[in-house]
């Protein structure tokens, strides 16, 4: 009995330790884009906020919905915006990184089966220390993630 106590405790322990970066940032925000019916890939976006007193990175993400996830930014080449893939999303302490179209993002790529509005897609977000975090965000039409409603435009 005092095995299966010490076990437990030790997996515990292990459990805590590893949670470290993913206990010191906050996500909001998240959200899919819905992407055109046959199309292979989208994007997600989203609000990384690093409550700790360290930086962090986020160095890999993974979801069940596509068969590769990558970490991505755009990039002005020769005036041409072109997709990249990242090592990392460096989120400062105290800090945030912004996730957004035509920016930083996570590429869902060889999409598994279409997806529709209002689905929810699991993406497991693992931080440079080995802690990860698990965000759910919302698929939505591309009009409605980040445009803002006209009503809250300032003549």
């Amino acid at each position: 009995m005092k095995q299966i106590s010490l076990f437990a405790a030790s997996l515990l322990f292990s459990a805590g330790v590893l949670a470290g970066a993913a206990d010191q940032v906050a996500v909001q925000d998240p959200y899919v884009r819905l992407a055109p019916p046959n199309a292979p890939a989208t994007g997600a976006f989203m609000v990384i906020k690093n409550n700790g007193d360290k930086d962090v990175k986020v160095v890999k993400a993974d979801n069940p919905v596509s068969r590769v996830t990558e970490l991505h930014t755009h990039l002005n080449e020769g005036g041409v915006m072109k997709m990249r893939p990242v090592p990392a999303i460096d989120v400062k302490a105290k800090g945030e990184a912004v996730l957004k179209p035509g920016g930083l993002h996570v590429m869902l790529i060889d999409l598994k089966a279409p997806m529709k509005e209002g689905d929810v897609v699991p993406i497991t977000l693992t931080f440079d220390d080995g802690s990860s975090k698990q965000v759910d965000a919302k698929v939505v039409r591309p009009m409605a993630a980040g445009m803002a409603p006209m009503s809250d435009h300032k003549h």
